[in-house]
């Protein structure tokens, strides 16, 4: 049986340009959070990742499922140790708990769209990045205390988020 209609949840509209965008830079790369865990009654969330050449998190694995529509350019996706070249128009799936990551080694801009079921990505990189004021914002200038205080903070919030780096 499917249960009633929730009226207290709302149709949500993302569009990257709105003001009310948040803007997270993290790693070098800028994250626009379309539609955050709180917005599907954590469900999922969709992230809109801009990666700049070389951009990339280290390896990693969680345990929630993740995909990746490949919007401009191309990403080289590592899954379980081996490199996959993926362009734009493709999407791929990581499965949970596979060992994964993904570089920009194209020389060029890349986009793409980050799906996470269920959510939690979303509030992760909003706690460990930091808020830019649009999606063409630089990152900010972090000094080598700054830096280690992000990637400390990454590791200590990793395992709440169900994630771990490897």
């Amino acid at each position: 049986m499917i249960p009633d209609d929730d009226l207290s949840r709302s149709l949500t509209v993302a569009d990257p340009d709105d003001p009310g965008t948040t803007y997270i830079s993290l790693v070098g790369n800028t994250y626009a959070m379309l539609v955050t865990g709180e917005q599907t009654d954590g469900r999922y969330c969709l992230i809109d990742m801009r990666v700049p050449d070389g951009g990339g998190p280290p390896p990693h694995r969680h345990d929630f499922e993740e995909m990746f529509t490949v919007l401009e350019g191309e990403i080289e996706f590592t899954f379980r140790g081996e490199k996959h070249t993926v362009r734009a128009g493709s999407t791929v799936n990581i499965p949970a708990n596979a060992p994964h990551n993904f570089r920009n080694a194209s020389g060029a801009p890349a986009r793409m769209l980050c799906m996470c079921t269920p959510a939690g990505q979303d509030e992760y990189f909003t706690r460990i990045g930091d808020v830019v004021a649009g999606k063409d914002a630089p990152p900010p200038h972090l000094s080598e205390n700054e830096l280690a205080e992000r990637r400390r903070r990454a590791a200590e919030l990793a395992p709440t988020y169900r994630s771990e780096f490897l």
